[in-house]
């Protein structure tokens, strides 16, 4: 089993925490973190763009000339796609770009982002990481304690209101419950800040 440093808020090594071979010491499959990172920006994309087809287009009811005699091409109507503001062939229409991936594919891809966090000596775990209250200047205290100058995913066991109105007002930080962890989140964050009851809850829910 992997075997990671404990800190506390102030920055100090309080103990080791085992990890779970399952869930934090797999070989990142590269793959299923590919998928689950496409499926997760295709489902926040809102699909709402659209055009207008021929048969939508104001006007162009009457036929613009004759059939025959004319000696000009045929025409059926000024608002066919070879006209100017006629309407569009095979354009955008409203769709949901969402799909799904298989469940086992879901779970490997989370594993191997957690893993390759592990790999990469980007996870920090807490002992706890509990606030008084909404203090930004605290919890940019505790970042400062822990060394992270980058990107952070800050992750507990249960929603804490005083972390969250803490953490929502810093840059390239977010607060995010075990939970509602994600391959995402975890990959485009630089650093993976967990607490140990957090780390209990992700393992209970992925060692399965």
């Amino acid at each position: 089993m992997p075997k990671v440093a404990l800190y506390n808020v102030s920055g100090t090594q309080v103990g080791e925490v085992e990890l779970s071979d399952v869930v934090f010491g797999i070989e990142p499959h590269v793959h299923a973190l590919h998928e689950a990172v496409l499926l997760q920006q295709a489902s926040v994309r809102q699909g709402t763009h659209k055009v207008k087809g021929r048969s939508e287009v104001r006007g162009g009811g009457r036929k613009p000339w004759k059939q025959k005699g004319t000696g000009r091409a045929r025409q059926g109507s000024i608002r066919a796609p070879q006209w100017k503001g006629g309407g569009v062939v095979f354009g955008p229409t409203p769709r949901s770009y969402g799909y799904k991936l298989p469940k086992k594919v879901r779970r490997l891809a989370i594993k191997s982002a957690l893993s390759s966090k592990v790999i990469d000596n980007d996870i920090i775990v807490l002992d706890q990481l509990q606030m008084n209250a909404p203090k930004t200047k605290e919890f940019v205290a505790i970042l400062k304690n822990l060394n992270v100058e980058r990107k952070a995913l800050v992750v507990a066991a249960s929603y804490e209101d005083s972390v969250a109105l803490s953490a929502r007002n810093i840059p390239g930080v977010k607060f995010v419950v075990a939970d509602g962890i994600n391959v995402l989140d975890v990959m485009v964050h630089d650093k993976l800040i967990i607490t140990k009851d957090a780390v209990q809850k992700v393992e209970e829910v992925l060692a399965q």
